[in-house]
């Protein structure tokens, strides 16, 4: 598994931010105004240090919105609470699931297809990070 570190990252992309929302409903007039100019560094990454860019592959977490091919951004400074979407190794293999930790420690998938992992005791599952926004191509 390859993971590229936010650190990597030198300068800053000002790319521009419009004010305008765009509906998912019904088309409305589109105006050309830029608010602001965005840095995609300030808006992904808290703690560029502790931060990792992973690709996903597979299709167990489709139901949260992350297929196979998204890239994830994962925060290893962040403690995971139950219900955080984390990449986890368990046996020695990543993954990335839903964290459950009641009524008692699992990792939950978001496909029918696949089934949760449960564990005994926290000993057996290492956390990597948790999972803060996940990048999708549309193209």
């Amino acid at each position: 598994m390859q993971f590229t570190r936010a650190t990597e990252i030198s300068q800053p992309i000002m790319l521009p931010l419009f004010s305008e929302k765009v509906p998912c409903g019904f088309p409305s007039p589109a105006q050309d105004y830029v608010e602001d100019r965005l840095d995609l560094n300030k808006l992904l990454i808290r703690h560029p240090s502790a931060t990792y860019f992973i690709k996903v592959s597979g299709e167990s977490m489709h139901g949260a919105g992350i297929s196979d091919g998204d890239l994830l951004v994962v925060d290893r400074s962040l403690s995971a609470v139950h219900g955080d979407i984390v990449i986890a190794a368990v046996s020695g293999e990543f993954t990335v699931k839903e964290l459950r930790t009641h009524p008692y420690l699992q990792l939950v998938p978001h496909n029918h297809d696949y089934s949760s992992i449960s564990f005994k005791n926290s000993e057996e599952l290492e956390i990597f990070g948790v999972v803060i926004f996940s990048i999708k191509a549309h193209k």
